[in-house]
């Protein structure tokens, strides 16, 4: 089956692009709201010193603030209005995710279709800015803190209320911006504003990585072999994120009448990485946070235990890449276990007449689809484990960019894939609009000739 980028290519004329208006409307709109988001990324919170904050950032350059700073396109290093980003309203959604299938209420809601889905996104609205408060509120009594004070210029009861409310309000917009985005414009609009982020600083990180290479630190040949390692990755990731697993399902005829319906065969698609990018996403935050604490401390108020965990977890050393692998082989398991039901599909499919051939309805059904999930996710989780280790081994050996991370691949080729598929979408809707106008032209036209 070819990928979307290849029917797009198929597809794709200078001639049915400009009469496209909608669709360009839309890029224009995205492409706005991008320029937008990175603009607000240098507005800085009123009363932090942004030299400080730069230094306190280049010495956690590998902990938990190296990655949200790559996610904030740079922003908590600058420490503007945007330096939560957009991290607090998915970690809202992921937990009303959660909850929505153990709490019953809120899996009726579920249940309920459009009303449903919109009173969800009502409760993520109201975690988010739960969160927000808090990490801003933290991120306030940090600053103030960092090297007894010196990142804030004036602390005090006023600055904790105006950088957690410049905080949180950046957070609010980012979101507002994200569902205009995605509304209006192209493509996911909280994928889309996190790619920007990674993508706006990925030149800064080349030229770090030619500099290493320039000075003598890399030698050439290594940097050569790095962009060659990088491509091909690319490409791997490219080829596991479009791989399915195409189930048969098949409908019986039915004879309504004189006519006789059904009996169509179709195919329904399971992706082997079922989880995305959440899995790697997590066991990072998990296991820097000790690491993060340790160097915050300066190995002081410290328990014991914690010390250790901050020495023996570090990145690149081999107790954190057991452990990296392991949580991302868990939460590949258990976020793939939370948004696909076997149970639940099976009893749908049987519901509308379905069913796989050679395979009983219900029960049966439902163990055959948890088998192939089982499968599926082994192989997602092993492809997520190699893809964000080796990035990890090199990073840490040969200090190359934060940004060449396999988290942030496969947020980029994930995101780029999901645009040119709506972008395509479009364009076949564009098309088919067009020759309903020229069937509908073409009758009125016989019409008046009669």
């Amino acid at each position: 089956m070819a990928s979307a980028a290849e029917q797009l290519a198929a597809n794709f004329n200078v001639g049915s692009f400009a009469k496209a208006t909608e669709l360009k409307k839309r890029i224009w709109f995205t492409l706005g709201a991008l320029i937008v988001y990175r603009l607000g990324t240098y507005i800085p919170v009123p009363g932090v010193d942004a030299t400080v904050m730069g230094q306190l950032l280049a010495q956690h350059q590998g902990g938990i603030l190296g990655m949200f700073n790559m996610f904030s396109g740079g922003a908590l290093g600058r420490m503007t209005v945007f330096a939560l980003n957009i991290m607090p309203y998915i970690s809202a959604s992921i937990i009303v995710q959660l909850m929505s299938t153990a709490v019953p209420s809120l899996e009726s809601l579920k249940k309920e279709g459009e009303q449903g889905r919109k009173k969800l996104n009502q409760y993520t609205r109201y975690l988010t800015v739960l969160i927000a408060v808090f990490q801003a509120y933290g991120i306030a009594i940090g600053l103030e803190n960092v090297q007894s004070g010196a990142a804030v210029v004036n602390p005090g009861p006023l600055f904790l209320v105006t950088c957690v409310t410049a905080l949180v309000g950046g957070t609010m917009f980012l979101m507002w911006l994200g569902e205009q985005i995605t509304s209006r414009g192209v493509g996911n609009g909280i994928s889309l504003i996190i790619f920007a982020g990674i993508v706006a600083n990925l030149p800064h990180a080349l030229v770090s990585l030619f500099q290493l290479g320039y000075t003598g630190a890399l030698s050439s040949f290594f940097v050569l072999l790095f962009l060659v390692l990088a491509g091909l990755t690319i490409m791997f990731i490219v080829f596991m994120e479009q791989a399915q697993r195409r189930v048969v399902i098949q409908y019986p005829k039915r004879q309504m009448g004189q006519r006789m319906f059904g009996g169509d065969t179709t195919h329904m698609p399971l992706k082997v990485n079922t989880a995305g990018v959440i899995p790697p996403i997590f066991a990072s935050s998990v296991l820097l946070i000790p690491v993060t604490l340790a160097g915050f401390m300066n190995g002081k108020s410290l328990p014991g235990w914690l010390s250790f965990l901050g020495e023996e977890l570090g990145q690149g050393q081999p107790l954190y890449l057991l452990f990296y692998a392991l949580m991302i082989i868990f939460f590949s398991y258990f976020y793939a276990a939370v948004t696909f039901n076997p149970a639940e599909t099976a009893d749908n499919l049987r519901k509308q007449g379905g069913f796989i051939p050679g395979v009983r309805p219900g029960g049966s059904t439902a163990s055959y689809f948890d088998k192939i999930l089982t499968r599926l996710t082994t192989i997602g989780a092993a492809y997520m484990v190699a893809v964000c280790l080796l990035p990890q081994i090199l990073i840490s050996r040969y200090n190359v960019p934060f940004y060449f991370g396999g988290t942030s691949l496969i947020i980029i080729v994930s995101v780029t894939i999901d645009t040119v598929t709506q972008v395509q979408s479009h364009l076949v809707a564009h098309q088919y609009q067009g020759l309903m106008r020229k069937s509908r032209g073409g009758r009125k036209q016989r019409i008046i000739r009669r």
